[in-house]
């Protein structure tokens, strides 16, 4: 059976909310080495961290994107670090998460049904899945990372919560932890594969974005993205876009250490065999991080989950990398997804320990299922 969780729902978010401490009794070394790690997870996964900001500048936004009424509704935040929203062929929305602080229990997938408000556990262990996306057949896909005992593979979950692998090995070698997908028309899979925190050690010699075939082969398409992380397709599916966010730390031995790379937004085009052509740059950061996960919508606007020091939150961007609309969100933005049906135009984010929602002016589009 799911286990429930009440919700305040819809409520406003506030921005000033506080991380509440954990109350379970857990023995002090686990609670510090799970602290540490959840920490390291929350600062390095995507990107270096942020320092809020009271007093952002604010992008004016187009109201052909956002009504300047709209507002962030909270709908859960009994997390510990969210991501992966994705949204399942009857509307449900699924969504990962790492644990909360102090608490050693696996990471798992959760499932935010909009027609009752209520959110439950769809995996209990879910091998740490980070990305996920529903596939043209209707399977939940996702990529599982590796600290944590994660599966370190592209996988397959079950309806029943349980894992199944696809692919774990390129030539042999075991990924180094897979991030992030996006499956188009023909069920061909797209996903990154970086290392941004944990003790294991790389086999491969680079982070790449690779593509799974229905047929089962697997090939390697980026050279020339150093860290990548997010993935998402263009409406017609012409378009591979690819965020490489290199925030160093696969190379150093802590945090501290860490230099910084390349933090850009890449569009491909996508060869009809599903290899890329090459690479342009739509968004440059400079030394600000960037993207996590993004989403796009029916007009080939990217919803991008910035983690900038700046300004962090939702940037929406023009498929030429023009800035049209910004969210603020009150904790850092890991990923996004619209919903389906009556649902279309909204948007759902995980940032932080929390799920959240807004309304917005344009449907979302789904590349492996269009509307």
């Amino acid at each position: 059976m799911a286990v429930q969780y009440s919700n305040s729902y819809p409520r406003t978010v506030n921005f000033c909310s506080q991380m509440e401490s954990s109350d379970q009794e857990t023995p002090l070394m686990t609670r510090i080495l799970s602290a540490a790690i959840l920490l390291a997870l929350c600062n390095s996964w995507s990107g270096l961290r942020a320092e809020t900001k009271s007093d952002q500048e604010q992008t004016e936004n187009d109201p052909a994107i956002v009504a300047a009424d709209a507002q962030l509704d909270t709908l859960w935040e009994e997390g510990g670090f969210t991501e992966g929203a994705a949204v399942s062929p009857t509307g449900q929305i699924y969504f990962s998460d790492f644990g909360q602080p102090f608490d050693a229990r696996p990471a798992r997938i959760m499932k935010f049904d909009p027609t009752t408000k209520k959110t439950s556990v769809h995996s209990a262990d879910s091998k740490m899945a980070n990305g996920l996306m529903f596939d043209r057949q209707g399977r939940l896909i996702a990529c599982c990372a590796s600290p944590i005992g994660g599966a370190r593979a592209l996988v397959q979950v079950r309806t029943n919560g349980s894992i199944k692998t696809l692919v774990g090995r390129f030539e042999g070698k075991r990924f180094n932890s897979p991030n992030d997908l996006v499956i188009d028309r023909q069920g061909r899979i797209y996903f990154s594969d970086p290392k941004y925190v944990g003790p294991e050690k790389m086999e491969l010699s680079s982070m790449d974005v690779y593509r799974y075939d229905p047929d089962g082969t697997l090939a390697r398409v980026t050279r020339d993205i150093t860290k990548p992380n997010g993935v998402n397709l263009s409406p017609d599916g012409k378009t591979l876009y690819v965020a490489e966010t290199d925030n160093g730390t696969a190379q150093a031995e802590t945090d501290m250490d860490a230099t910084p790379g390349r933090m850009t937004l890449n569009a491909f085009p996508v060869k009809p065999d599903g290899s890329l052509g090459t690479k342009r740059v739509l968004v440059n950061f400079g030394k600000q991080t960037g993207i996590d996960g993004m989403t796009v919508d029916k007009m080939g606007n990217i919803y991008a989950a910035v983690r900038s020091a700046d300004r962090f939150g939702i940037v929406v961007f023009s498929d030429t990398g023009q800035k049209r609309a910004y969210i603020k969100t009150p904790e850092l933005p890991t990923n996004c997804c619209f919903g389906r049906g009556d649902d279309a135009k909204t948007l759902y984010i995980t940032a932080g320990k929390g799920f959240y929602r807004i309304a917005m002016k344009i449907p979302g589009t789904h590349s492996a299922r269009p509307e």
